[in-house]
């Protein structure tokens, strides 16, 4: 919205993936954003943002009323002050947002530590623990874990 994309967000999304690059607050209000997350054909939402209160409440709130799951990972978003976010999270909360941390989220989506990507998941994750799981995982080899 303001300059350029976040080169380590570049490089981590796939080869000739196209960026919706958009003015308003509301991701959601942009019709681009909608039509690329529906093609998704899924129906949870992960969702983080610049400021919480703003960049991740919003659309989530929208999402949730267009009848979306929407979670916010609560600590992959920033905030200014500690008064909006607490009160950006009452307001997700009432409205039936869940509210998780981003670690916890990936291991919920990751669902199972035999996938062969569990390693990878948990060495991305940045925590001491997650890294150690990484590790005993691939020293322990497939279905051993």
């Amino acid at each position: 919205m303001w300059g350029p994309l976040v080169p380590e967000l570049t490089a981590a999304l796939p080869a000739g993936h196209k960026v919706v690059d958009r003015s308003s607050v509301n991701a959601w209000d942009d019709g681009r954003v909608r039509e690329a997350i529906e093609a998704t054909g899924r129906s949870k939402l992960v969702i983080a943002g610049i400021s919480l209160e703003v960049c991740a409440t919003f659309p989530a709130l929208a999402a949730t009323a267009a009848g979306y799951d929407s979670y916010v990972a609560v600590d992959a978003c920033g905030t200014f002050w500690a008064t909006k976010r607490e009160t950006g999270m009452l307001r997700l909360q009432q409205a039936g947002v869940v509210l998780s941390d981003y670690s916890a989220l990936m291991v919920e989506i990751l669902a199972d530590n035999a996938d062969p990507i569990a390693g990878e998941v948990y060495g991305a994750l940045d925590m001491p623990f997650a890294t150690l799981v990484g590790q005993l995982a691939a020293a322990l080899g497939p279905g051993r874990h």
